[in-house]
């Protein structure tokens, strides 16, 4: 019973992540651009001009329109099938593909088999099961070489325009304003502008004297501590003076004689005196000098 439940569980996520997937694919592309009369536009393989179709991928992932069909009638949505045996009719994301309303098919699978023209001005595209609309256009009256594209790409609204973008971005059809001229219309003494360079720099030399000045402390902080240990004399602070080997020799006799205990019975406390002369006078070499004897001089008879 439970491997029944499994398979049908199963067989729903397949269906479901199916839909989402062809949500995300086929259901993105949209009519994007369409031109009446192609006298001086857009050529096909042929060297001829005709009126053209432009359909654009609006998901973001590849999606091929094998399948689908366009027409030009909404009592026959399946007047012409896209062959599913060309890689062109794949349209990478955010891109566009452009079919020719020739009505000679013959030419190859961007060739419709019917045109459009001033009387027949419907334009339709239906998914592969020929029931689902997936976009459709009535085309006003055009001049030729003009077109009627959506801005923006895909979503926006319809506008006629005296240059077509066939393959390529309706933005390209935004006229390029200046950003100079605006903002010379907005800061004709360029005030703001000055004020705004001036708070950059300053700005700038903020931020690298804080650098600096972390780096720096960031150094000098090893230094710093190695100072500390040897910390400079108060005031009113006296050096301490220096102990000489005398004091060290005699601390260390009678710790040995204390501990040997070849010592007569005294007092306990040790005082030592500081000696004035700086040298050992069992070291001294004037006493190991001998003496010269006296002549004594002897009268002689």
């Amino acid at each position: 019973m439970k491997k029944v439940y499994f398979v049908i569980l199963s067989i729903a996520f397949g269906l479901l992540a199916a839909d989402k997937i062809n949500a995300q694919s086929i259901y993105d592309i949209r009519i994007n651009e369409v031109m009446l009369f192609n006298h001086t536009n857009y050529i096909d393989s042929y060297g001829e001009r005709s009126a053209w179709i432009e359909l654009m991928n609006t998901g973001y992932n590849s999606v091929n329109v094998a399948g689908c069909y366009f027409t030009n009638s909404p009592n026959h949505p399946t007047m012409y099938r896209i062959p599913s045996s060309d890689p062109i009719t794949k349209i990478p994301q955010q891109q566009f593909l452009a079919f020719f309303a020739s009505g000679k098919n013959q030419h190859g699978t961007l060739h419709l088999n019917f045109t459009i023209d001033s009387v027949n001005r419907f334009i339709a595209l239906f998914a592969p099961d020929g029931k689902t609309l997936l976009d459709s256009l009535t085309i006003p009256q055009l001049d030729p070489d003009k077109s009627f594209a959506r801005l923006p790409n895909g979503k926006g609204n319809w506008k006629i325009t005296e240059f077509s973008t066939p393959n390529s971005s309706n933005e390209l059809l935004i006229p390029n304003v200046n950003r100079g001229d605006r903002i010379g219309k907005i800061d004709p003494l360029s005030i703001v502008m000055s004020i705004t360079a001036m708070g950059v720099v300053f700005t700038a030399l903020l931020v690298l004297y804080r650098l600096f000045k972390f780096t720096a402390r960031f150094i000098q902080n090893p230094i710093r501590l190695k100072r500390s240990k040897n910390l400079p004399l108060l005031e009113g602070q006296k050096e301490p003076k220096e102990i000489s080997g005398e004091v060290f020799a005699a601390i260390s006799a009678a710790l040995y004689l204390y501990e040997t205990d070849k010592h007569d019975q005294e007092s306990t406390i040790l005082t030592i005196e500081r000696v004035s002369r700086r040298y050992s006078p069992w070291s001294s070499k004037i006493y190991t000098l001998r003496q010269v004897p006296q002549r004594i001089a002897v009268n002689r008879k």
